[in-house]
């Protein structure tokens, strides 16, 4: 039995750290999978932009009757005849100059490739930031679900005590009332609390792509670094400077502008000439089907009817109905707000980094003075209860202490989780991974 007792054990479930749900996210998530093909095409563009400056090579055959007057080839002269014809070339044609729109659009891919790049990792940053929020919402609602399942614990006994104690005598009915009371206004906040519970977990599992019915169990408790407060004060301008250059959402901004500029050029090249060189070579068979005469044997004629041409094409746009015109007027106007639109998310970004340094330290400096409300509340609530228990209070005295204590429980589990969201920000902005 002794042997046999491990493998009856109920196998313990996994506990899911912040690391572990935000690495699960991301590479689970569907954006992610069409980011990965997205930056497949860009790939695909562009080998096909450093391909358009190699040289283009086709080969045609063609058969061809004629019936009734076709030209002798041994005469050049005119007859009524039936003949065959069989033609056979190679050409090869290379651009020489294109207006700089094969460099251009090379740039444009090569741009495009990169920024496919950037666009992937800014949709796992994003996707991570999401998940941590989730993540710090599902344990702190675990956490106040705890708490109010303590409370609703320690109502039901002190409900139990003072049911004994009106039955000796040394309570009201009163007392018990406002006590039985207190225990389903309890039992109702525990409910609240694990439907809200229930609510953020499948936010979480949502953002993660988690099955919905397989079991999600979080780590409790509150991370060791948001208890670590106000660290060295640090340069906004500095983490900007850095995110400026660094930050996903920064940089997705100036591809797009690049590619803004290159689309111009592209458009503004459409007005020069076009220059390419090209040559090829051709042969034939011919026989003619009524004269009654052997035809020449195919090898020789293959070989003595070949011929070779090389040819330099030169092609000037004179009017093309302002379609270039157009193109290169949208092209601008695409440019400016291309870069209205880098200033625009420059601007969030400081923005968004400057709030998340504020709220970080303000939640550091809330978090201390929660911690010394906390401390005072729980001796205010036992002393209370003790005052109760000895006929000294109320149960509404004890009802409201009570209540204070777990608000005061939970605020301070709010303030140190949002610290730890807000670090984590921070800390992003800053260059560091977020799992």
């Amino acid at each position: 039995m002794l042997a046999a007792a491990p493998v009856l054990l109920p196998a313990q479930e996994k506990r899911w750290s912040m690391e572990d749900c935000l690495r699960y996210a991301v590479e689970n998530s569907t954006a992610v999978r069409k980011q990965l093909r997205t930056n497949d095409s860009y790939a695909a563009d562009k080998a096909g932009a450093t391909a358009a400056f190699f040289p283009s090579l086709t080969t045609s055959v063609s058969a061809q009757y004629n019936f009734g007057r076709a030209v002798d080839p041994g005469t050049n002269t005119y007859i009524n005849t039936t003949t065959f014809n069989n033609y056979y070339e190679v050409d090869a044609s290379i651009p020489i100059f294109k207006g700089g729109q094969l460099v251009n659009q090379f740039k444009l891919a090569k741009a495009n490739r990169q920024m496919g790049m950037n666009d992937l990792q800014k949709a796992k940053d994003d996707l991570a930031l999401n998940t941590l929020e989730a993540y710090v919402n599902v344990a702190y609602y675990q956490e106040a679900a705890r708490f109010a399942a303590d409370k609703l614990k320690e109502s039901r006994r002190v409900l139990y005590q003072t049911q004994r104690e009106e039955e000796l005598g040394q309570k009201g009915k009163a007392d018990v009332a406002l006590l039985e009371a207190q225990v389903a206004a309890d039992d109702y906040g525990l409910t609240n609390q694990q439907n809200l519970f229930e609510t953020a977990l499948l936010k979480l599992k949502d953002l993660m792509n988690y099955p919905y019915a397989d079991t999600l169990v979080i780590d409790t408790g509150v991370p060791a670094s948001a208890k670590d407060y106000l660290p060295e004060p640090e340069s906004v301008p500095d983490i900007f400077a850095y995110a400026e250059q660094a930050n996903p959402t920064a940089r997705q901004a100036a591809f797009q502008l690049k590619a803004s500029q290159l689309n111009l050029l592209i458009a503004k090249g459409k007005w020069f000439p076009s220059i390419s060189l090209s040559g090829g070579i051709y042969t034939s068979y011919y026989e003619d089907l009524k004269s009654g005469i052997s035809p020449t044997a195919f090898r020789s004629q293959f070989r003595n009817n070949q011929g070779k041409y090389i040819s330099i094409n030169f092609s000037f746009p004179l009017f093309d109905r302002l379609q270039t015109a157009t193109a290169v007027r949208k092209a601008h106007n695409n440019l400016r707000i291309a870069q209205e639109e880098q200033s625009e998310v420059l601007r969030q970004l400081e923005t968004a980094i400057r709030q998340s340094v504020l709220d970080r330290d303000g939640y550091a400096k809330e978090s201390i003075q929660m911690e010394k409300k906390l401390r005072s509340d729980s001796i205010a609530y036992r002393l209370t209860l003790l005052k109760f228990e000895e006929g000294l209070s109320s149960p509404l005295d004890l009802k409201q202490s009570a209540n204070t204590l777990i608000e005061s429980k939970a605020n301070l589990l709010q303030k140190q989780l949002m610290y730890f969201l807000k670090s984590k920000q921070v800390d992003y902005y800053k260059g560091q991974a977020l799992y």
